[in-house]
């Protein structure tokens, strides 16, 4: 039976709608895997989403069979009042035809904030939209629409660099109104984090906890214990785990997430 989201379709639109337009603020809903929306005086940014079962049906008939575990959250074209999104690198619950391109034509006009490497690849793989591709590296700040993106390289499972010395896998460290937010993406733990991380003062960091296992046969993330380390070290205000619970054979409970964080105190939501 699939694990029902707390808010969900039509009741999940009315609680963003009614969150406070407040410059203050931030707003934060998990939509699944490492999908979220963020609200900041009244905009709205999508980090990577995944909104459709586009890999549970590419895989279904193959020996590694995405069943999904959590049902969708909504569908994209509800998310009408949404301009900006990000994807850190190319893999599917990352980078969505199903997800972006309904949700560009219910907005009638998408920029996504990605790596400079992958603009090409993201180009073809949606050549039949309007959306505006905003590309930035590791190192590197972009302003979109009053938000503000520096990229910080990831490591899945390896910094990779393409011939030019651009980043495949980036993180982004995000700000808007005083506030500082780092999704990761998917990364393991790497040298290059730390530095960028500490210096940005993150009040809020969103990472993955569902690991690296070999024995999936895919790219890898931080663990519960990584992840809450990384967020001491780097004094996150609060830290939210993601990246788990959407398909059976790639998940963790939070658990070793949230003792980690309890032996650290490293706040967390």
């Amino acid at each position: 039976m699939l694990i029902k989201p707390l808010l969900q379709n039509g009741a999940l639109l009315a609680d963003i709608h009614a969150a406070s337009n407040g410059g203050d603020r931030l707003h934060v809903w998990w939509l699944g895997q490492s999908g979220f929306l963020l609200k900041c005086a009244g905009e709205f940014l999508l980090l990577d989403p995944y909104l459709s079962d586009s890999l549970s049906k590419k895989y279904a008939r193959t020996d590694k069979p995405h069943v999904r575990m959590t049902d969708l959250v909504i569908l994209p074209h509800k998310l009408d009042m949404v301009g900006v999104a990000t994807s850190s690198h190319q893999h599917t619950d990352h980078f969505d035809e199903d997800t972006l391109r309904p949700l560009c034509q219910a907005n009638g006009h998408l920029k996504v904030v990605l790596p400079e490497a992958t603009v090409s690849q993201a180009r073809r793989r949606l050549p039949d939209t309007s959306i505006e591709f905003v590309s930035l590296n590791d190192g590197q700040t972009v302003h979109v629409e009053g938000w503000e993106f520096t990229g910080v390289a990831a490591a899945h499972n390896l910094v990779e660099r393409d011939d030019q010395g651009r980043c495949q896998f980036l993180g982004f460290i995000i700000r808007r109104n005083g506030l500082t937010i780092y999704h990761s993406g998917d990364t393991l733990w790497h040298d290059g984090l730390i530095e960028p991380l500490r210096n940005a003062r993150c009040d809020l960091m969103l990472l993955p906890i569902n690991g690296h296992k070999p024995e999936r046969r895919v790219a890898g993330n931080l663990n519960g214990t990584e992840a809450a380390a990384l967020a001491k070290a780097c004094g996150a205000g609060l830290v939210v785990p993601c990246h788990y619970e959407m398909f059976k054979f790639n998940t963790e409970t939070t658990d070793e997430f949230v003792a980690a964080c309890e032996r650290l105190g490293q706040p967390i939501i």
